[in-house]
């Protein structure tokens, strides 16, 4: 069994979007896939409560019973397990980071967002693991995502996940129905990306599992 977790401790980057049709990709190649919620607000949870399909699973619960329902999930033939968790929450963080094979941080190239990661990157290197950074609403026109990119290695020594997803409408149309944006537009672009993060997050499961953070100067994203 393998464990993603998406961490970030500011709230509104994209978590539980990206946990959500990463969650969807899996369990449609077939894997036995269980999205925990671990955020109070349990918006991916409201999210299956609204899907008519019955994978992924998605169930909501309380941070200290992470260990305990991992075990669970081990025991009866769980494939992949995403963790959605919780902002402004180092304990849940922690929690989260230790359980994972895999730690994606998501974050929009937007300055507010580049400065709240520095949060997040000191967390991790608390537990002694690595990440990468995963940009979230890219403008599709500008350079503001490579930007934030470069911004990303250079002041918070984080790697940048080399795929991406873009501002658009599908990502929040879905959500309403509980549905995934590459099962409303199946040829879309979203859908595509959608495609390109879960081939990209197999690949680093199977292979490279984290990439280091490396110990840079004070962060500067001013």
């Amino acid at each position: 069994m393998k464990t993603v977790a998406l961490i970030a401790q500011k709230g509104g980057v994209g978590k539980t979007t990206l946990a959500i049709h990463l969650a969807t990709a899996f369990a449609a190649t077939g894997k036995n896939t269980l999205l925990l919620d671990l955020d109070p607000q349990a918006s991916a949870a409201e999210w299956k409560d609204h899907r008519s399909a019955e994978t992924p699973a998605v169930v909501s619960i309380q941070p200290s019973r992470l260990t305990k329902v991992l075990e669970e999930a081990k025991s009866i033939g769980t494939d992949i397990v995403i963790l959605d968790t919780a902002p402004h929450s180092e304990s849940t963080a922690l929690e989260a980071a230790k359980a994972a094979d895999l730690i994606l941080v998501p974050c929009q190239p937007t300055i507010m967002d580049l400065r709240a990661m520095s949060k997040t990157v000191e967390l991790l290197r608390l537990v002694g693991k690595g990440a990468f950074a995963i940009l979230n609403s890219v403008p599709h026109q500008g350079t503001g995502g490579q930007e934030a990119a470069d911004t990303i290695t250079s002041s918070f020594g984080l790697e940048v996940a080399d795929v991406r997803f873009g501002d658009r409408v599908a990502f929040s149309r879905c959500m309403i129905s509980g549905e995934a944006a590459q099962e409303v537009e199946p040829h879309g672009k979203a859908a595509s990306e959608v495609t390109a993060l879960y081939e990209w997050t197999n690949a680093q499961l199977h292979g490279s599992t984290s990439a280091p953070v490396r110990k840079t100067r004070k962060a500067k994203a001013a």
